[in-house]
């Protein structure tokens, strides 16, 4: 029955502590918006695959916190395969900036729309 009240008002036990599910969904706001603003006005690759990268975080945060709130195992699998994809666009985000930067000296995304033979 505690354990019920205690899901019921929307609080997490981590330790010896308890905290608010309504914090880690506002951190989980506030990591995506500022991802979503970077991708937005950024105008370096480099920058945006970050801004991409933490937008991503931000929602394994939000599905790590509700499958802990309602002690489901499902989020904390979904955010881990999320994670996974994460890395592997990570790694062939990066691969593919190297290769443009190897052959064309830009730092605008801009310049990178333009086709050349």
């Amino acid at each position: 029955m505690h354990l019920a009240l205690r899901l019921a008002s929307g609080e997490i036990r981590i330790g010896g502590e308890t905290l608010q599910v309504s914090n880690f969904l506002i951190l989980g706001a506030v990591l995506f918006v500022m991802g979503a603003i970077g991708v937005l006005i950024r105008r370096n690759p480099l920058v945006i695959l970050i801004c991409i990268e933490l937008m991503l975080n931000a929602v394994n945060l939000t599905l790590v916190a509700f499958a802990r709130q309602l002690q489901n195992l499902e989020g904390q699998l979904f955010a881990l395969m999320t994670m996974t994809v994460a890395a592997a666009e990570a790694v062939v985000g990066l691969a593919i900036l190297v290769d443009i930067f190897r052959v064309r000296q830009v730092d605008d995304v801009d310049e990178l729309s333009d086709l050349r033979g």
